[in-house]
């Protein structure tokens, strides 16, 4: 009963985490802060009662500091700064994608077994835990760059664009 409890659990797990790996990084729209809810419906990393994410309504995405340079008057300074902190951003996902992929392939390996070892199924557990949270800092790093490299007007302009209705 407990190796199917464990087996449920993991597998559970395993789909998180191909549906996870499978979504493109915060470059590509779906990271913290990605559109209104922060990371698309139901994905952000602060998501309370009814899918809020207040965290991710800290943040503003990198798609939408992009789609509106002229609103917002990047100036070239900044726009450079910012093509590069995403471009590291995506380089970084990319890593972190196939590492994550990787350590959830193992986890399923394990998983099908009709016997499974506990200790070594947690063991890669931890290990795709350990990806899971490299992801998700790499994510809060890009978007406080993006953020602390804004002025409080452009905050603000940007705030306005992201609650105006589309």
């Amino acid at each position: 009963m407990k190796a199917k409890i464990i087996q449920i659990c993991a597998l559970l797990l395993l789909l998180a985490c191909f549906a996870t790996a499978q979504q493109p990084g915060p470059p590509m729209g779906q990271g913290p802060g990605a559109g209104p809810g922060g990371h698309g419906p139901g994905r952000g990393l602060g998501d309370g009662p009814g899918g809020a994410d207040p965290l991710g309504q800290s943040f503003f995405p990198p798609e939408l500091v992009m789609q509106n340079q002229q609103a917002i008057a990047l100036t070239d300074e900044q726009k450079s700064y910012l093509r590069t902190e995403i471009r590291d951003a995506q380089m970084k996902f990319t890593d972190l994608q196939w590492k994550l992929q990787d350590e959830a392939e193992k986890m399923v390996s394990l998983a099908s077994q009709p016997h499974i070892d506990e200790q070594q199924a947690l063991a890669q557990l931890e290990k795709v835990l350990i990806v899971e949270r490299e992801v998700k800092r790499a994510q809060i790093a890009l978007l406080v760059h993006i953020k602390n490299k804004l002025t409080a007007d452009q905050q603000a302009k940007l705030e306005n664009l992201r609650n105006k209705p589309h």
